[in-house]
């Protein structure tokens, strides 16, 4: 693929070619994990997620273990979202300032510091929720430079099976960590869960430093610009070129109208049953069947579907991921509402992964975290105010009734995004003119990869194949 930024047009066209009859065969899970680099990244990721769940499942009870308050224990669990809301496009952005690599070791090894202290006895409850903000202030910039990093490490035909398993994972993570997390911090001890975090942190940094290669930062110290400048441009980028632009705004509506029976999980539950134990169950069923259902349609659609048919299915996934949810107007059992947060999770893990890996593909050297923290923090604001919204709407209003028209217009407004959808052609011009941006120097150390075909490209990623971000999870 390292022709795609060949002077030689012979080269380039043969080389074409080659990607077109690789297309046609799907890649498979074993072909991505038969990537020394990937497998570090992937285990990384892996136990990076498992630890911030125990986490957060166990700094929520130990705050209210110590205030016996509902308060003040939400406020622990949400003040981890505060970087990405107050300042995740500048600490994205300091990202692309130094090698991926070191920063991932960095935040790792940094992050383990305060998560440590939250140890200590005794602590007032103004200095936990200190600590867990320190903690998760390093929460951007590993995951601006995790997704920057990986299609520079499994190239561009990978791409969407990577971001598919990686998302899929933060989805699994997401429902054991808080199960286990909770049970662990219940059953046994709350500081438990918070020393296998730290653990967690040192392996993290371990699998990075000993399975990925060093790379030059994206930018050079003489690109560098004012920190708030550089976080800006991302914002020009991603809003400024259309085909990016379609991508975010699909993205950010898409969580608005999806994250909200998640986030009304428990008034739902509440209005159900009279049973507390029936409640929590009710309530549980709900929050989990959005990671359940991304989960089967990211891997279903990763691994039985084809790139082209990938591209043809985002306009019904798009409408399906608000449509599910219209029958709550019904107002049907908590047990329908969960089977109908799965089928939009479906459609929500089906459709993220090629989104994100058009998106990848498409952004010019050098703009990789930024673009990664734009859309965090849209993504961020999106959730927050999807559930806000609606909550202060069913103070008012029947619960039923509000998701089920909140879906409505979510439905509608995917149906004109839909219609609105650029061509293929229009995003194969925007992806080569991102992949020109690349030059054949920024290919440092690529990751072993299996032996090519006689007469192809290797496959093993090099930077000028690609372009960029977010592995959203």
């Amino acid at each position: 693929m390292e022709d795609l930024v060949s002077d030689d047009p012979s080269a380039r066209a043969a080389d074409r070619a080659d990607v077109v009859t690789e297309r046609e065969r799907p890649i498979t899970f074993g072909d991505l994990f038969s990537v020394r680099e990937y497998r570090a990244i992937y285990g990384s990721l892996l136990v990076n997620w498992v630890g911030d769940y125990l986490a957060k499942a166990a700094v929520t009870l130990l705050v209210y273990q110590q205030s016996d308050s509902v308060l003040l224990s939400a406020a622990a669990f949400g003040v981890s979202f505060l970087p990405w809301i107050i300042g995740g496009t500048l600490l994205s952005a300091l990202a692309e300032r130094y090698p991926y690599r070191r920063v991932l070791i960095t935040a790792d090894l940094t992050r383990m510091v305060p998560i440590a202290l939250l140890l200590l006895p005794h602590l007032p409850v103004w200095v936990m929720l200190v600590l867990v903000f320190a903690a998760s202030l390093g929460m951007p910039p590993t995951q601006a430079a995790r997704s920057a990093l990986l299609p520079q490490i499994v190239g561009r035909e990978k791409l969407p099976i990577a971001i598919a398993a990686n998302q899929t994972t933060g989805q699994s993570a997401q429902v054991f960590g808080y199960l286990a997390g909770a049970t662990m911090a219940t059953a046994l001890s709350p500081q438990l869960a918070l020393v296998i975090d730290v653990l967690t942190f040192a392996l993290s940094a371990a699998l990075i430093a000993g399975g990925v290669h060093p790379r030059p930062a994206a930018r050079t110290r003489a690109q560098r610009t004012h920190l708030v400048r550089e976080a800006g441009e991302g914002f020009r980028l991603v809003f400024g070129e259309r085909t990016l632009r379609s991508i975010a705004v699909m993205v950010f509506v898409m969580t608005t109208f999806a994250i909200v029976p998640e986030g009304l999980a428990a008034a739902w539950a509440a209005e159900s049953s009279p049973d507390p134990a029936t409640r929590g169950l009710d309530q549980g069923l709900i929050m989990a069947a959005g990671p359940i259902g991304f989960v089967i349609g990211g891997l279903l659609t990763a691994r039985l579907v084809g790139p082209a048919q990938r591209d043809r299915l985002i306009r019904p996934f798009a409408v399906l991921s608000a449509l599910a949810l219209v029958p709550a107007l019904t107002a049907p059992p908590p047990t329908v509402v969960a089977m109908l947060v799965v089928l939009s999770g479906i459609a929500q893990g089906g459709l993220s992964p090629t989104l994100n890996g058009k998106f990848v593909l498409m952004l010019p050297n050098g703009y990789r975290a930024r673009a990664y923290g734009v859309m965090q923090t849209g993504m961020q604001l999106s959730q927050f105010g999807g559930v806000l919204i609606t909550g202060v709407l069913a103070e008012r209003f029947w619960l039923p009734l509000v998701v089920g028209l909140w879906s409505v217009g979510g439905t509608a407004v995917m149906g004109v995004l839909a219609a609105r959808w650029p061509s293929g052609e229009t995003f194969t011009r925007a992806i080569d003119e991102a992949a020109a941006t690349y030059p054949p120097a920024a290919e440092a150390a690529p990751a072993p990869t299996p032996v090519p075909r006689p007469g192809a490209a290797a496959q093993t990623a090099p930077v000028g194949t690609t372009s960029i971000t977010p592995d959203l999870p």
